[in-house]
């Protein structure tokens, strides 16, 4: 069977599905990533700043991921990719909750737009006995 039968099944080019849905993936994976270092460039302050560095970017990148995988069509890129998007699903959390304490600890936040201060509660009450 040839390569242009094989991807004509009932009518449909699924060869063709497949490269639209990788560009749009590509394009939202982008745009997601721009968002991502809009925020970090316009907001002030710490916390405000990790939620667009981590969350939007993370996602973003899983989406740039499985389009490359989808466009490529090869077990081996998606195998590749795997272990990337992993890392940065691990990573990005973890550096993002370092940074965080790091500006709470020098100050370098806008106390005023805390609801609550956890850390500051917890100094002031002591623990329960038992726990």
């Amino acid at each position: 069977m040839t390569e242009t039968a094989s991807t004509f099944v009932a009518g449909i080019d699924w060869s063709a599905i497949a490269d639209g849905t990788a560009l749009v993936l590509v394009l939202v994976g982008a745009l997601l990533c721009l968002i991502a270092s809009i925020g970090l460039v316009r907001w002030r302050d710490v916390p405000v700043r990790l939620h667009a560095a981590t969350k939007p970017q993370v996602l973003g990148l899983i989406l740039i991921a499985v389009a490359v995988a989808l466009s490529l069509r090869s077990w081996q890129v998606a195998a590749f990719l795997l272990p990337v998007v992993l890392f940065q699903l691990a990573t990005a959390p973890l550096s993002a909750h370092m940074i965080g304490r790091a500006a709470y600890r020098n100050g370098t936040y806008d106390r005023t737009t805390l609801y609550t201060d956890e850390l500051e509660r917890s100094r002031e009450t002591p623990p329960a006995a038992g726990g």
